[in-house]
């Protein structure tokens, strides 16, 4: 019991000193081929990683625009471990005419703030 007990802390020692001689930046990749999919990689990197560098690792075109959680960053910009890599699509529809196509659909009683109000309640509360 006390070999294997022993055996485990040598492992872990082993694992943490291979860890620490070769520290790389984890970063996770996103992407949404199409819409309500996402694909999600995770790429190890050497540290001074930069975005081109992560881009060039799994072969995506470097025309497309990219961020790092939610802002567009360049291709120059260095990675930190965890960052999460965001890939965008082009928009296919502008917001607003699509706000107004629903808004058409719908009417105007049924959307709203006071869309979804109490029975027999005054408009407007």
């Amino acid at each position: 019991m006390a070999d294997s007990a022993r055996a485990i802390t040598t492992t872990a020692t082993a694992t943490a000193t291979a860890t620490a001689a070769a520290p790389t930046l984890r970063v996770v990749l996103w992407h949404s081929p199409a819409p309500g999919q996402v694909c999600e990689q995770v790429l190890h990197l050497p540290p001074g990683a930069r975005l081109a560098d992560a881009l060039a690792a799994v072969h995506w075109p470097t025309d497309a625009p990219y961020g790092i959680w939610g802002r567009r960053v360049p291709l120059e910009h260095p990675l930190h471990d965890g960052d999460r890599l965001e890939r965008y699509r082009p928009l296919t529809v502008d917001p607003k005419v699509a706000r107004r196509q629903r808004f058409a659909q719908q009417g105007a009683r049924a959307s709203g703030l006071f869309a979804q109000r109490r029975p027999h309640s005054k408009a407007g509360y």
